[in-house]
């Protein structure tokens, strides 16, 4: 995603590292079930961590019904320097651009799932009914990642009740422990936990 260079002020770039083009070339893109869409989330974390290119969260947007991948997202945080390149956000931010709007709930549009390898933070839990998906699905819980030193920021207790209130169904634990092994990962391996201050944000 890119801004105009305006009166001096620099230019923002959001582009995902290049590894992640060449696993989706891969792949058939197309994932019909939770678990083969959580996978290939939890695949993006992993090889996030091990080529050193972010942080140890991984989300993807599909088509609900067949299961299509729209867009891949992982962390960006410290690589890019800017604290709102969370897997999720980056996500969005790549599907929305590749449907050429800002609501992922459009009218002639197909539902959009949400899938994030951990459950969202303060801030992609705000960003989740905002970009139009109908549906969100998290592996690790908000625990997991804190015990791995990342602070989620404060979130309302029945986060998940409210987005179901604004017809966003959400689905918890699905393979959680292969998301939770790829945080534990990070950590054993010394990866930054870059929280600004503790309260702030994580993924």
């Amino acid at each position: 995603m890119e801004s105009r260079q305006n009166i001096g002020f620099p230019e923002v770039t959001l582009r995902l590292p290049g590894w992640v083009g060449a696993l989706v070339a891969e792949e058939n893109r197309t994932y019909p079930t939770v678990k083969e869409r959580m996978r290939f989330a939890v695949g993006l974390s992993r090889l996030n961590v091990r080529n050193g290119t972010g942080g140890p969260f991984g989300a993807a947007v599909f088509e609900r019904e067949t299961g299509r991948l729209l867009a891949p997202g992982v962390n960006l945080v410290v690589g890019s320097g800017c604290s709102v390149f969370h897997a999720e956000m980056v996500a969005i931010m790549v599907a929305q651009r590749a449907v050429g709007t800002f609501d992922l709930g459009g009218e002639s549009l197909p539902d959009y799932e949400l899938v994030a390898t951990t459950e969202p933070c303060a801030m992609c839990l705000g960003a989740t009914p905002w970009s139009g998906v109908r549906s969100l699905v998290c592996g690790a819980r908000d625990e997991d990642a804190r015990a791995v030193g990342f602070d989620e920021g404060a979130k309302m207790s029945e986060w998940a009740g409210s987005l179901e209130d604004r017809g966003i169904s959400v689905e918890r634990n699905v393979l959680r422990e292969e998301a939770v092994g790829v945080l534990q990962e990070y950590a054993e391996r010394g990866g930054e936990i870059y929280n600004s201050r503790r309260g702030g944000d994580r993924s």
